[in-house]
């Protein structure tokens, strides 16, 4: 069973795109980094041009420095289940990892995913 989890987590991890932002997952899909925005975003497709409410987002805010508050993510029901939600939170992730940035985490499926995740050092990011 947990080499069924490790491979499911594996797949979902998102490689870094060119200078874009984008980072994209086996499975198709592809995470756009919106810094002007502060959200990390997954449109149906790949495509950027989709609606806002058809996007997954997850959403963060500064609250200092070098802080964040991880607030929210959202998948729209037509492709919840997915890993979509898992992939933006990797790609918050490593967003924290490459700036430097320590997090409080707002949002529950954040903090269920980074309780889940023992042996990535996802905790030491965390402010409590």
């Amino acid at each position: 069973m947990f080499r069924r989890l490790a491979a499911s987590t594996l797949r979902l991890r998102p490689r870094r795109a060119a200078a874009t932002g984008a980072s994209s997952s086996g499975c198709g899909w592809t995470v756009e980094h919106d810094r002007a925005q502060r959200r990390f975003t997954v449109a149906p497709g790949g495509s950027g041009a989709a609606e806002a409410r058809d996007c997954a987002v997850l959403s963060y805010r500064f609250t200092g420095e070098k802080e964040v508050d991880l607030m929210s993510t959202f998948v729209p029901e037509t492709f919840r289940g997915r890993g979509v939600a898992a992939l933006l939170t990797q790609a918050a992730m490593d967003f924290l990892v490459e700036e430097d940035l320590k997090a409080r985490v707002s949002c529950w499926y954040i903090q269920k995913y980074i309780e889940e995740q023992p042996l990535q050092p996802f905790k030491d990011l965390v402010v409590t």
